[in-house]
């Protein structure tokens, strides 16, 4: 039994190092994670389980720790290590991104900030701080507000004097919608259209606002609304 295992576990890891993940299902990419962090057991059956239970790899990581731990063969290492890697990955997309002219790449800053907002259950509003290549400043991604569902507002002043300060030259601003539903609402448009007036005057361009939401995105650019 364990020569199986041990067998099935190669042939795992050596269609991934020929052709990454291209051909795995699903359950296939969670136990190549699994064995990773569980040495002394068959983990395909509990891939399977966690896929049927939670739906996807990301509900997976974004699931809980100590829901996590009811399943049995899970244990702090396991839980730990679905930590890391969706840490490493935000890591890896924020690099990614700074290395990239993202006004016009706009889909790595989208894939970036779903990372980061689109598991939360109350609003955030974070802003990114562009060189005059568009490129992320160091330490660009800053969270501005965050809050209980929509009461969370961002206030004009504070967003006009974080992009002075840094010597932005360019912004975009990103927000969640807990709801699931990634239209803007009235109090979204209102914002947009303040902050792109206001930007007109101290010669700071507003680049895009972008509504991430478990439904998918909204980009004020995109849209039309910010030329």
């Amino acid at each position: 039994m364990s020569d199986n295992r041990n067998g099935h576990r190669q042939r795992l890891r050596e269609r991934f190092l020929k052709t990454g993940l291209r051909g795995f299902a699903e359950h296939e990419v969670l136990e190549l994670i699994l064995t990773l962090c569980i040495p002394r057991r068959d983990v395909k059956e509990l891939a399977k389980t966690l896929i049927q239970r939670f739906g996807s790899i990301r509900n997976v990581l974004d699931a809980d720790p100590t829901q996590l731990k009811t399943f049995d063969g899970l244990g702090e290492a396991s839980t730990v290590c679905f930590l890391l890697i969706k840490a490493f990955a935000e890591y890896y997309l924020q690099q990614k991104t700074v290395e990239l002219p993202i006004f016009t790449n706009n889909g790595a800053l989208v894939q970036f900030w779903q990372s980061r907002l689109e598991s939360l259950n109350y609003e955030v509003f974070e802003i990114a701080y562009l060189d005059a290549a568009y490129r992320l400043m160091k330490d660009g991604i800053e969270r501005l507000e965050e809050g209980a569902g929509a009461r969370t507002k961002v206030y004009l002043q504070k967003v006009l004097r974080s992009a002075l300060m840094r010597g932005a030259v360019n912004f975009v601003l990103a927000h969640n919608h807990p709801s699931g539903n990634a239209q803007p609402s009235q109090t979204d448009l209102q914002i947009t259209q303040s902050l792109h007036y206001a930007c007109t005057l101290i010669n700071i361009r507003f680049l895009d606002h972008i509504i991430i939401a478990k439904d998918g995105f909204y980009s004020f650019r995109q849209s039309g609304f910010l030329a």
